[in-house]
């Protein structure tokens, strides 16, 4: 029996969704009554002041392991280049800004010489204004010609509410300029009719990689006029490129480049992040181009204080009979109550979609119970919304009209709402980047701020409360992303022939990979070779073979069965665990039940209900070598990194209780089976080792199932992952290794880089895991060690003790370092000629 640990391209709804209820020793946030009405403006607390009102309680001020104090920073002031026109710098002042800070006119002077550049400084440190200003000069010396348009400039954003978010600052900023400057955003949200005056008339459009990958580059010559003048790409965000996704964005700009080269353009590209690692050398990958770095922060910043915060553990006990945590859930939806309850501006990160649609319900009802007003000043925010119910929060969180917000990741990147006071994470969210990102959220007017990470019953976040240092000692992790990845390569290499037929001066372009590719791609028939190049021979849309998001397919339309209305989307790739049959699904405080799942036409009939439960899918994985690239002798057993094949069908769900978590009963589904091709790592214990172990064979398929687990818990120290990004299989006996074996693999097509990290750090990385395990304090094992929630068997089988001597075993064999890795000669082409035949 194979026990599996899936990420989150098959398992994405496989989340902890009840609500732990809290002890008499714990108060509820309900108990907290404002002793006055909420304060505003200048007369904001401290973060401090407000920290200790939320520690304020018996039992709270214990959930604070760690308090990190960032203190205040003065700034450096600058001149702007004398090429930045008057006009631009009159409206900047108008704007309230006199002098710009030494970074600004330093990313400006690059800008200005046709330099690309990225300005890698701390968040709300004026990144955009340091790329306007040359944007905006060159806009408006562009409007001066005598050819008509003038000069134009791309802006991309990874997420549709950032590039609708710029778009309001720069008509805020570029208002004096008159018509001379014309944003305009471009994506899937933008009205037909629009569309065409934004390809005639904008010269500054706001887009993302999807519109550019899929609507702009494939239309290019409807584009001629605005691609032939274009002289800025703005990138904004660049750090969250990474994985496969950033791999395939950095193809998307090659292809860009490319085009722009057939006009006569050759852009500059102008890049921005907060929290970038090696900010010149990622940038350059993403981009292909030379990059200058700009990242010596001479804004002034406000104090952040920075608080740990553990959930206490329950009366509860959970499977096998766990100590069970009270879930962040609960306690991020008590925090964000406090919060707003003391007038203080907030917005609560959370990793799913559900989680943050049950914290804004918990939340609201509680505040209702303290005043009814202000239960209407909180809300859930989350991809998956209509395009007029985001612009709608958005403006109410500008505005000031909503307190508090239950965000997804969606809200995280760069969207200006100044004037929060607070922001309360909900689990570790993967990388010391993102929670920067998301912390940096609150104080964006240069006040103080306050955040907090409240751990999940989780081994990384249990490991991260409790050694502070791992956050606030280390960097951000460094940018990985694999441009050459042939899965990711072949695609965007049809896609560009089908813009424009490739030719031997093109090869260079997309890297060392290509001469390898092509030959391949001809006898797949997806090319063909002439005198002149390389042409596409299909009549489908070749784009449409590179899913840059790795979403898998086109999003499930989630519909009300009696009303016929579109409450939202799920992505393809998360539909059989989300939007099932039987399935309960939440939509801004309101509770669902899926009546249908019908993928032929990708769409999920709801009717409104309300069901005492919530449901968890259940799943079946198997996973064979296709090719091992490298072993390494661990003793007598085997380190292995290398190609899989991961088969996984979604067979059941289960129905929990909302308070309890109890199992109140089963139900099979029907669904087919998915294939990924990805990377992997893996190692395997003989007979002799299990025996030095003391594992005997009862205990051994618990033992591999824990130290699964849990490994997979610990990788995103490691790796720049989340462990929802790859996944694990544990097997006693393996067909392909004939062995006790566990696997680790990234969850996307050819791999992400993950499971090659964990290969060349696999000592560090299982010493840690077996750390983890060994000092927690349950008996048996619990979430914050072995346990997961995402396991697809249940967590059943698992072995603490078993785990702890295996992985003790395995490493007093380890080599001290590990060799490199080389490629596997898999066969991407074969993937991409079967998505060429779902395309057709």
């Amino acid at each position: 029996m194979a026990f599996n640990h899936l990420p989150a391209v098959m398992h994405d709804a496989l989340r902890p969704l009840s609500v732990t209820p809290v002890t008499h020793s714990m108060p509820m946030a309900r108990n907290h009554r404002p002793s006055g009405p909420p304060e505003s403006g200048g007369n904001r607390p401290s973060p401090r002041t407000v920290l200790d009102r939320l520690a304020t309680g018996a039992g709270r001020a214990a959930r604070i392991t760690h308090t990190e104090h960032l203190p205040p920073r003065a700034g450096r002031h600058a001149v702007w280049p004398d090429r930045i026109r008057p006009e631009v710098i009159n409206a900047i002042q108008r704007a309230g800004i006199d002098h710009p800070w030494a970074h600004q006119a330093a990313a400006a002077e690059h800008a200005l010489d046709g330099e690309s550049v990225v300005i890698a400084t701390g968040t709300a440190s004026g990144k955009s204004l340091a790329y306007l200003a040359p944007v905006l000069t060159t806009l408006l010396d562009g409007s001066e010609a005598p050819n008509g348009r003038g000069t134009t400039a791309l802006y991309l954003a990874p997420t549709k509410a950032l590039a609708a978010d710029q778009r309001r600052a720069v008509k805020a900023l570029a208002a004096p300029l008159g018509n001379h400057v014309r944003p305009a955003v471009y994506d899937g949200d933008t009205p037909v009719e629009e569309r065409e005056w934004v390809r005639q008339y904008a010269n500054y459009v706001l887009t993302n990689p999807d519109m550019l990958h899929r609507g702009i580059l494939p239309s290019h010559p409807r584009w001629a006029s605005f691609l032939r003048a274009l002289r800025y790409v703005v990138i904004d965000e660049c750090h969250t490129y990474r994985g496969v996704f950033g791999s395939h964005v950095a193809q998307v700009l090659r292809r860009l480049r490319r085009v722009c080269a057939r006009y006569g353009a050759n852009p500059v590209f102008l890049l921005a992040s907060a929290t970038a690692a090696e900010p010149a050398q990622a940038a350059g990958r993403l981009t292909g181009l030379p990059v200058h770095e700009v990242a010596d922060d001479a804004s002034p910043r406000g104090e952040l204080v920075f608080a740990l915060w553990e959930p206490p553990l329950t009366e509860l006990h959970g499977e096998k009979g766990a100590p069970v945590r009270r879930t962040a859930t609960a306690e991020t939806a008590d925090l964000l109550t406090d919060l707003t309850v003391q007038g203080v501006r907030t917005v609560a990160f959370v990793r799913s979609r559900r989680g943050a649609e049950l914290i804004s319900v918990i939340a609201q009802e509680r505040l209702a119970e303290v005043d009814r007003s202000l239960a209407r000043r909180v809300a859930a925010y989350r991809g998956g919304y209509l395009p007029e119910e985001r612009r709608a929060l958005e403006n109410a969180l500008h505005s000031g009209e909503l307190l508090g917000l239950a965000a997804t990741t969606a809200l995280e990147l760069g969207i200006d709402v100044s004037g929060l006071d607070a922001v309360v994470i909900a689990g570790y969210p993967g990388t010391r980047a993102s929670l920067w990102q998301q912390a940096g959220r609150a104080g964006r007017s240069g006040q103080g701020a306050l955040a907090i990470l409240v751990a999940r019953d989780d081994p990384l976040d249990t490991f991260l409360v409790h050694h502070p240092e791992a956050l606030f000692r280390q960097p951000v992790e460094s940018t990985v992303l694999d441009p050459d990845n042939p899965y990711v390569l072949a695609p965007h290499l049809c896609a560009a022939a089908a813009e424009l037929p490739l030719t031997e001066a093109d090869l260079t372009l997309f890297g060392p990979a290509v001469p390898d590719l092509l030959p391949q791609l001809e006898t797949a028939g997806l090319l063909r070779r002439r005198n002149s190049g390389w042409y596409w021979t299909r009549r489908e849309r070749a784009a449409d073979l590179a899913d840059i998001r790795g979403e898998g397919g086109s999003p499930v339309q989630i519909v009300e069965a009696g009303t016929g209305r579109l409450l939202g989307t799920v992505d393809e790739a998360a539909s059989h665990t989300a939007v099932h049959d039987g399935a309960v699904h939440l939509h801004q405080g309101r509770t669902y039940l899926v009546k249908r799942l019908d993928l032929a036409d990708s769409v999920a009939l709801v009717e409104e209900a309300n069901p005492p439960y919530s449901t968890t899918a259940r799943d079946t994985t198997a996973i064979s070598v296709l090719e091992t690239d490298t072993e390494i002798p661990w003793g007598e057993g085997r380190l292995c990194y290398g190609s899989v094949e991961v088969t996984n069908q979604v067979v059941s769900f289960l129905r929990r209780r909302l308070i309890t978590g109890e199992v109140l009963g089963e139900s099979k589904l029907d669904l087919p089976p998915r294939t990924l091709r990805t990377r992997a790592v893996w190692w395997t214990v003989t007979e002799d080792q299990l025996d030095r172990a003391r594992v005997n064979p009862e205990q051994l398929g618990g033992a591999l199932h824990a130290a699964e687990h849990a490994s997979i818990g610990m990788l995103p120290l490691f790796a720049t992952c989340d462990r929802w990004d790859i996944g694990g299989v544990s097997v006693p006996l393996h067909p392909d290794t004939l062995l006790p074996t566990v696997f680790v693999y990234d969850g996307h097509p050819g791999g992400a880089g993950f499971a090659e990290r964990a290969f060349r750090t696999a000592r560090e990385w299982l010493t840690a895991t077996r750390e983890a395990i060994a000092s927690c304090e349950c008996d048996a094992g619990c979430p914050s060690c072995i346990q997961s929630p995402k396991c697809g068997n249940g967590n059943d089988p698992l072995h603490k003790r078993g785990a702890v001597r295996l992985l003790t075993e395995l490493l007093s064999t380890a080599p001290d370092a590990t060799a490199p890795d080389a490629r596997a000669e898999t066969d991407p082409v074969a993937d991409v000629v079967a998505d060429a035949s779902t395309v057709a």
